[in-house]
């Protein structure tokens, strides 16, 4: 498990960071060598960094070599919300982003992880390639420095995994559910009855086995690739969040590149995106399959009642565009 930097590792951190910031954050010359590094906290066998590796590959095929792409595992370049950060300071860095992350930069893109927002990832594919996300996209990169390269990386339903079933709102009392340090986690967890602990994702193996927490949530390819089921056997199927994930990038990097390499980079991230949803969705029986192996066992949870227990959630976000719930189930369909 990768390890969490104390005090003053982490000012030893910050401070080669920034050195390192000077160095990245000018244009680049034709023709010379640019690396950026894409990080993510995630397991090395998970669909997400398999589809970077073969994004990488084609950036360094399309570029004759110009560009190389380093990836990066397990939080070796940080937490998500890390190396977010160090993006929109200049650095070279690609960072996996869910929108509950994103909306810390611009507000309206938490409503795209709430709970129990759609059925299936074809419904989610058109909203986050369309006009609207389009028009937050924008703003995002204006007011906030940062562009969003794609959303079109699904990564599944997500489920709980605990020592015991948590089928229901009153199962779930008073439970210690881990939950990123971020309020859509939060609030949802709480809806549905649990406490919301939160921990960061390398913690998360740790925490479970000593019971510093009851319960963690996750796709079932996170489940299989963190391991927890060495330190927990029940999964409740909830599918509390279908997650969307993406790729963002720092627009002061990004526009120090030249403009074919960000036409390739753009194109790619998509294309990798799809990729990484299509190898998600195929997998899921083989993920619950290795699961079992394991020893887990599976519990349904009543989706009825802890979807009826959310609704609330979405009244929760003051600083969303009023209506924006609406005009998102109305881009779905639903």
């Amino acid at each position: 498990m990768v390890k969490r930097i104390g005090g003053w590792q982490a000012l030893a951190w910050v401070a080669v960071a920034a050195m390192c910031l000077a160095w990245v954050a000018g244009p680049a010359i034709a023709g010379e060598k640019i690396v950026i590094k894409a990080g993510h906290v995630l397991a090395p066998t998970e669909p997400t960094h398999l589809a970077l590796l073969k994004w990488a590959d084609r950036m360094k095929e399309r570029t004759g070599g110009q560009v190389e792409m380093q990836v990066f595992a397990s939080s070796q370049l940080g937490s998500n919300r890390d190396v977010m950060e160090q993006a929109v300071l200049g650095a070279g860095v690609i960072s996996h982003a869910d929108p509950g992350y994103i909306q810390d930069y611009y507000a309206n893109f938490g409503v795209l992880n709430g709970p129990f927002l759609f059925r299936e990832w074809d419904q989610a594919k058109k909203l986050v390639n369309g006009p609207l996300v389009k028009e937050w996209a924008e703003a995002l990169r204006k007011e906030k420095g940062m562009r969003l390269l794609a959303l079109n990386w699904y990564f599944g339903p997500r489920h709980i995994i605990a020592h015991q079933s948590l089928r229901n709102p009153d199962e779930m009392k008073g439970k210690k559910v881990r939950v990123p340090p971020n309020i859509m986690w939060k609030e949802t967890i709480q809806a549905m009855g649990g406490a919301p602990t939160p921990l960061e994702w390398a913690e998360v193996y740790t925490g479970l086995a000593q019971k510093v927490v009851d319960a963690a949530e996750a796709p079932l390819s996170t489940l299989v690739g963190s391991r927890l089921f060495e330190v927990a056997k029940v999964i409740t199927l909830t599918g509390h969040f279908k997650a969307i994930t993406g790729m963002v990038i720092g627009e002061k990097f990004y526009q120090g590149l030249p403009a074919n390499i960000q036409k390739i980079l753009d194109e790619e991230a998509l294309r990798a995106g799809d990729e990484m949803s299509a190898m998600t969705i195929a997998k899921q029986d083989e993920f619950m399959n290795a699961l079992k192996e394991k020893g887990v066992t599976f519990q349904q949870g009543d989706v009825a009642a802890f979807e009826k227990a959310t609704q609330v959630v979405y009244t929760k976000f003051p600083k969303w565009t009023p209506g924006i719930y609406e005009k998102v189930k109305a881009a779905l369909g639903s």
